[in-house]
Formats: C-alpha cells, sequence, structure tokens
C-alpha cells in the first residue's frame, strides 16, 4: 500500500507532548495538520509551540526557513469534531483510558469519511479493545510514536482483531514516509517495547532486593558493561515511577498475572511514598538541591598476580588478552579448559552462566571460583561485575580482582546473586523478545529494532542472543529458573527450538 498522500489531512487530538509531536512530524511531512484539544486554548499553543520548534530547527541549520515557514503555516488550530470532516487520518493522543478512546472514535464515526484512517497512540491499551466500540473497527489500528515523537525513530503500527491488514499497511507506509521506522504488531499486551522492555527494570529490582548491589553500582555495569544508554534506576527515575509501575502492573495483569511481568515490592514503595523520581526531587536517586550522587562500589587497587593464564579462542579470551598486552602485563596462554576463562593466581575465573559462584564452585569442586558478569564488548568495557563463591580464600579473591584491574576495568563486587547484572538482564530481554516472536506478535527484525530504537538499546536483544549463543542463553535461562524455582525464568519455546535446530535467530 503506498502513504498517504501529501494533500491528505492529518488530524492529531490531544495536544500534550506527545499529540504536539506527532503533529509537528506530520506538518514537516507536508500533510495539513489539524490540532483538536477539549482544554481551551490547548490547541493554539500547541501550534505556536510548533512553529517555535521550526524556527529552533532553522537556527541550527537543520531546516531552511522556507520550510520552516510552510510547514507552521500547515497548522490549524480547530474546536470541535466537526471540524475534522474532512480527515483522511485521525491520531488520538489523548488519556491512556479505554472508554475516552471508545468515546472519541465512536464520535468521530458520526463526522468522518468511511475512509478515515483512525490511528492511536496508545501505548498499551488494547487496539482490539478500542475499535470493540466503533462501528468499522477495521479503520482502527494503533500508531504508537515514542516520546519525543520528533527525535524518536520507531513507530509500532499496531493491529487490533478487526484491523484491516490495508490500513496497517497504509500506516506503515505513511510513517515511513514521515522519515521514521516503522514495525508491525499484534495487539497484545505492552505491544513490542513495553512488554520486551519490562525485564530490564525486573531484573535490576530483584539484584538490589538481594543486595547483590545498590542501584548506583548496578547503573553504572549495565552501562558501562551492557552499553545501555541509561541505567534501569536512572532510567525510572526518569520516566516517573507512577508510570513505570502502571505500565508494569498493567502487562502483568493482561497477561493474567504471569509471574514473568510480577511488580516489584521495590517500585510499589516509591509510588506510595510519592517518590516518583525526578519530577517530585526523590526516587532510586535523590534530586533536590544539595544531594550527592551516589558513586557506583568500585574495588580498591590489588596486587597484580604473578602468575595469569588465559584458555582458549573465545571473544572473551582474546579481548583479555589483548587488553594485558596493551597494559604490559605477562600471561601464558593454553588451549580451552571448559568454561575456564583465566586463571589468576589460585583464582578460577568464569564468565557467569546463572549460576551463583557458590553454586558452580559446589558443582565443580573449584574453590576458589570468581564469576564475571557479560559485557556487550569485552574490548571497550570499563567496569565488570564479579562474584566471588563462598568457599573462595581472601586471597584468590584478590587476585582475581587484580587482575581485572591491570586490564584496565574498574571492578564492582556483587553478592554471591544469580546471573549477575547484565547476563541476567540480557537473557530475560531476549527471552522475552524471543516469547513475543513466538506467539506472532512481531518478528525478529521488528523485535530488534523496536528495542534499538524506542529505547536505545545498544544491540537488538535477539541479535545480542546470537552473539551470546543460544545454548549459553539458555543455560542461564535454565539456571536462573533453578535457582528461584519460579516459572519467570522458563525459556521460550522458540529459544528452545533454535538451540536443537543450531541455528540462530538472524541466520
Amino acid at each position: 500500500m503506498s502513504a498517504l498522500a501529501q494533500q491528505s489531512v492529518i488530524a492529531v487530538v490531544g495536544t500534550g507532548a506527545m499529540g504536539a509531536g506527532i503533529a509537528q512530524v506530520a506538518a514537516a511531512a507536508g500533510h495539513p495538520v489539524k490540532l483538536l484539544d477539549t482544554r481551551p486554548q490547548a490547541a493554539e499553543q500547541a501550534v505556536s509551540g510548533i512553529r517555535a520548534q521550526f524556527a529552533r530547527m532553522v537556527e541550527k541549520g537543520r531546516m531552511s526557513p522556507e520550510a520552516a515557514t510552510a510547514a507552521g503555516q500547515r497548522l490549524i488550530a480547530v474546536n470541535a469534531l466537526s471540524d475534522l470532516a474532512d480527515a483522511s487520518l485521525v491520531i488520538e493522543a489523548i488519556v491512556e483510558n479505554l472508554q475516552a478512546k471508545q468515546k472519541l472514535y465512536s464520535e468521530l464515526e458520526a463526522f468522518v469519511g468511511v475512509d478515515c484512517i483512525f490511528g492511536s497512540n496508545t501505548s498499551s491499551i488494547s487496539v482490539t479493545a478500542i475499535g470493540a466500540a466503533l462501528q468499522h473497527p477495521e479503520r482502527l489500528a494503533g500508531l504508537h510514536f515514542f516520546n519525543p515523537a520528533p527525535l524518536m525513530a520507531l513507530v509500532e503500527i499496531v493491529s487490533g482483531l478487526a484491523t484491516n491488514m490495508a490500513v496497517a499497511q497504509t500506516l506503515f507506509a505513511t510513517a515511513t514516509a514521515w522519515g521514521k521506522t516503522a514495525v508491525h504488531a499484534k495487539s497484545t499486551p505492552g505491544f513490542i517495547v513495553n512488554r520486551v522492555a519490562r525485564p530490564y527494570y525486573a531484573e535490576a529490582m530483584r539484584v538490589l532486593n538481594e543486595g547483590g548491589a545498590d542501584a548506583a553500582t548496578i547503573d553504572a555495569c549495565l552501562r558501562e558493561a551492557g552499553g545501555f544508554r541509561m541505567g534501569p534506576f536512572e532510567l525510572m527515575d526518569m520516566i516517573g515511577h507512577d508510570v513505570n509501575f502502571a505500565v508494569t502492573r498493567s502487562v502483568w495483569q493482561a497477561f493474567f498475572n504471569d509471574p514473568r511481568f510480577l511488580p516489584s515490592l521495590i517500585q510499589q514503595d516509591l509510588v506510595d511514598a510519592g517518590f516518583l523520581g525526578k519530577k517530585t526531587g526523590r526516587g532510586f536517586y535523590d534530586y533536590r538541591d544539595g544531594a550527592l550522587r551516589p558513586a557506583p562500589h568500585t574495588e580498591a587497587t590489588q596486587a597484580i598476580p604473578e602468575r595469569v593464564v588465559i584458555y582458549g579462542d573465545s571473544v572473551a579470551a582474546q579481548a583479555l588478552a589483548e587488553r594485558l598486552r596493551t597494559n604490559h602485563i605477562r600471561f601464558s596462554q593454553a588451549g580451552a579448559n571448559g568454561d575456564l576463562l583465566v586463571s589468576a593466581g589460585e583464582a578460577q575465573l568464569y564468565i557467569t552462566d546463572g549460576r551463583t559462584a557458590t553454586r558452580r564452585a559446589f558443582d565443580t569442586g573449584i574453590a576458589n571460583t570468581v564469576l564475571i558478569d557479560l559485557a556487550l564488548d569485552y574490548n571497550k568495557v570499563t567496569r565488570l561485575a564479579i562474584s566471588v563463591a563462598t568457599q573462595c580464600d581472601s586471597t584468590s579473591a584478590a587476585q582475581a580482582i587484580g587482575l581485572l584491574q591491570a586490564a584496565g576495568l574498574a571492578v564492582s563486587r556483587f553478592g554471591d546473586v544469580p546471573g549477575l547484572a547484565v547476563m541476567r538482564s540480557v537473557a530475560m530481554l531476549a527471552n522475552e523478545a524471543a516469547d513475543a516472536v513466538n506467539q506472532g506478535v512481531c518478528d525478529a527484525q521488528a523485535a530488534d529494532a523496536a528495542m534499538r530504537l524506542g529505547v536505545n538499546y545498544p544491540c537488538g536483544p535477539l541479535a545480542w542472543a546470537d552473539r551470546v549463543g543460544l545454548p549459553t542463553l539458555n543455560r542461564v535461562l535454565c539456571n536462573l529458573g533453578l535457582a528461584y524455582g519460579e516459572d519467570r525464568y522458563r525459556v521460550s519455546p522458540l529459544i528452545q527450538h533454535h538451540v536443537f535446530a543450531k541455528k540462530n535467530f538472524h541466520d
């Protein structure tokens, strides 16, 4: 299907930050845009604000003066639903309430033509449920932009049970013509992004709740080792805990209390206390005047062990060897020895496989076991989390820390929690993405694109799973499940299928 023609009128109902942002995108793409809001003067104020944005773009050299003037003139504030009669597409960006959205679109059907498309910007409400109140539910699809709409590249095109595929295809083509990256999704709780992102918050809060590390240290590890732009706690503080908790609870309830989406009591307490993050001055961090941002825990400098042996030629082993060479640290190399990455004096270092270090030491009979976390790129990582088996003596633990420091790494020692921080987060993100694909919500390419572009992940979760290795990821998830005895960590059937078929998601 083709995109809507530039002369097609786009209507935006609800002119808050999201509605105004969407209107800006449509006007910049060449469409006449009508803005409507129930609040007095809100539509007029939105038009003025968008024109001011165009002027700022001219100042920054991102838009010509002529284009900015033309785009601004295409914005029209209107006062009633009847003023939208000539619209080809009506996008609602009103309150996240099912009844409000149903009422709006039901009333609109009396004014617009039968070919007018309805595009809801809902982030979590069922498109099928919204459409159930319409005479022509086939004209409705989700058109989910991300905030701020002019800057964020992703748009989820969400089909409800009654959505005509031609409508979804037209919206896909239109969003693409507007310079966005569109992905198709089925109307299930959370769609792609808000569903797949849940473990990023949930696993961090579980590590915090178990005393694995403090919020600042977990955030630092996910940024510096995982490559995420923001750690989960600072991100939740920015989003607002009322909003983040509400989305989590909504997805959990919509999936009939599936333990995979279980909300955290820690976040419930923050909401109950009114500590909603930056907007209230307190969340996981204190933003009030004079408050100091806590530093991540970093181990004190330890001596470099005299004997270092790197085993095998894995990506991590090659990166560690190169880092030691760069820093002029003597070491020797040996052939692969099971999962052993490196020995540092008496310490034996492994990449976490989802077991605690203590359990792994018990299973293998190697007391001086030290585990290191996953990293997006072991060549560039600046900080690594480690955990140390209870059986490990203090001298060996110090040798392990000294080795990693000699390789140029800040070391954060966690309590002995299963899967540390990055590994368990990536494993669960990939597991959720795989389940979404398995259930027909989207395909693997859409899942990865959505998470990269919608929430700025450094790598699509399924592409990351391919890099880690699906057998490894499967083992991590199984071990997390054994450690906790919870259905929360059940392995997606699609991951199991790919392991048995010996294929990757992006083969």
